[in-house]
């Protein structure tokens, strides 16, 4: 970051400052002049009282003079807009990360979690392009890839809620049952994640943070080892997340399938209940990058005039008592 100070209008200060030493050069000369003689005062001029009388005058009147110079020189100043200037050169992150929930009863518990986890780590995003599906029989898109956080902080709120049941939460889960008497299609929840990446732009890494505890009820399109052949094809990378097998009575099949499809992309597999889950996924998700891109430098620019300010009110209250006293 490079900080500068400088002036909005340079040259009116310059322009001012010719101007006043023009007037105060002028008055100097005129007081050289002096006043006009009068006859029979010179026993008069030696009087001590009124000498220093005289003297006190002089002073009073030479510094109402330069006062009024530096008030304004403080006034040309503020017009002229002080300002410090800081230019932030920014990296952007070129990843595109998509949060892929199975949202079948079994797993809302567990998705409350990592929505919650994931909503704090997004306050440090830097460019990251975030994305929410959610899946049970069929799949629905809460948002698509974005870098407005604020509507995935908001988003993610509303997702937490509605998986702690702290409101109706229809939203969050509309689209997801279109399947009569089928429930965690966990394949085509994944292909169809796996399409929410931009397929023309190959700067930016992919990745899928996946939660679901892979108890598949039903006959999907997309079998989970053909979904992910689908994403490796695509250069995504699956993250999976499954609930504690000591809290849950899952086979131990489905959870050596998802760790070997997961591991299969380049990814990880790790137990929702752990609170480093996210976290350490994130942590591999940002050392995948591509690289980080270049943005054009960011030019904040804020008034620095308090000093001035306060020198201006100075000089002025200085320049109402000097000639104040100057008449007395």
């Amino acid at each position: 970051m490079v900080t500068r100070a400088g002036l909005e209008v340079p040259w009116l200060v310059p322009a001012v400052l010719a101007v006043v030493v023009a007037l105060v050069v002028g008055l100097l000369l005129r007081d050289r002049r002096g006043t006009t003689p009068v006859a029979n005062t010179d026993d008069l001029r030696r009087v001590p009282a009124l000498r220093a009388w005289r003297v006190r005058y002089r002073v009073l009147r030479v510094g109402v003079v330069l006062a009024v110079a530096v008030a304004a020189v403080a006034a040309a100043v503020l017009a002229a807009r002080p300002v410090t200037v800081q230019e932030r050169t920014r990296e952007l992150a070129n990843r595109d990360i998509v949060l892929c929930l199975d949202v079948s009863g079994s797993m809302l518990e567990y998705d409350e979690r990592v929505v919650a986890t994931f909503e704090r780590l997004v306050e440090g995003f830097t460019g990251e392009r975030v994305a929410l599906s959610v899946f049970d029989s069929t799949s629905s898109t809460v948002f698509p890839l974005t870098d407005d956080y604020e509507l995935v902080t908001s988003q993610l709120r509303a997702a937490r809620e509605a998986f702690a049941g702290e409101d109706a939460g229809t939203e969050i889960f509309r689209g997801t049952s279109g399947i009569e008497g089928q429930a965690s299609l966990v394949g085509d929840g994944v292909a169809s994640c796996t399409l929410l990446f931009d397929q023309f732009d190959d700067a930016r890494s992919r990745s899928i943070v996946l939660a679901t505890d892979n108890e598949v009820w039903g006959t999907p399109v997309y079998s989970l080892p053909a979904a992910v052949d689908l994403a490796t094809s695509r250069g995504v990378v699956v993250y999976a997340l499954y609930p504690d097998e000591d809290e849950r009575f899952f086979s131990a099949s489905t959870a050596a399938e998802l760790r070997i499809a997961a591991e299969g992309t380049g990814g990880t597999f790790a137990a929702v209940a752990d609170p480093g889950a996210v976290p350490t996924i994130l942590d591999r998700v940002k050392d995948s990058q591509l690289a980080a891109m270049q943005v054009d430098p960011e030019q904040v620019v804020t008034d620095d005039d308090d000093p001035w300010v306060w020198l201006l009110y100075v000089t002025g209250l200085a320049v109402v008592v000097l000639a104040w006293r100057v008449r007395a």
